[in-house]
């Protein structure tokens, strides 16, 4: 990947003693922002979510992918793979990057939306529970909704799953999250998709239901 590729739209964030990086691209008379959280051992350059991202970008909406763990962190949880699952810690830095950009002058005005991937489903919830005030929509794309547990219900922002036709065991996971959540949802299963959507036409539709949604929720 190029460097100028990796620099584009750069931002750092701080997450109490730590500090996050993130790419924000801002379209031009951008309706939304969408913060994404990137799911178990995948990181902002995750050719999946940058392709979502670009086609948000092409609906009108801002995108910022960021790491939610630093350098050093996801060097330790490429050994124990324990802070993947440390959901609480997700969404505390899931609400402090929303929180941040609420004292960005080109973002306190745009609706934020939370596209979570794998565990970051998880923590996407979690977060859209703690600040309902502030979060407006929630995608899920092959996510752990389940790992947000008693937030469930409590989440007040209109929620999508999307799952894989032939993730058997994520599918079962979802339709659990699904029955005991009360907010306006959606679960959608794409045919054909495993847990990667990485069966031809599979994120593209991925992409097509997530933009649908944002552009549904997030207009002014």
């Amino acid at each position: 990947m190029m460097a100028t590729e990796r620099d584009e739209g750069l931002v750092r964030v701080p997450a109490g003693s730590a500090a996050l990086e993130g790419n924000l691209l801002i379209p031009a008379e951008a309706t939304g922002v969408v913060l994404f959280a990137h799911g178990s051992g995948s990181s902002r350059f995750s050719s999946r979510n940058r392709y979502v991202a670009q086609e948000l970008r092409r609906g009108g909406l801002a995108t910022l992918l960021i790491d939610l763990l630093t350098v050093q962190e996801e060097a330790v949880d490429v050994r124990t793979a324990h802070l993947r699952f440390d959901i609480d810690l997700l969404a505390d830095r899931l609400a402090g990057t929303i929180e941040w950009m609420s004292r960005q002058p080109s973002t306190s005005r745009l609706r934020v939306g939370l596209f979570g991937a794998s565990t970051g489903g998880g923590a996407a919830l979690v977060a859209a529970a703690r600040l309902p005030e502030r979060v407006s929509a929630v995608v899920s794309r092959g996510g752990r909704p389940d790992l947000a547990g008693a937030a469930l219900p409590t989440v007040k922002a209109p929620a999508l799953l999307i799952v894989g036709g032939d993730d058997i065991p994520v599918i079962r996971m979802n339709q659990e999250a699904y029955d005991l959540m009360t907010c306006e949802r959606r679960m959608e299963i794409v045919p054909g998709a495993s847990h990667l959507f990485e069966e031809p036409g599979t994120l593209e539709r991925v992409a097509e239901l997530a933009r649908d949604w944002f552009v549904r929720y997030l207009r002014a």
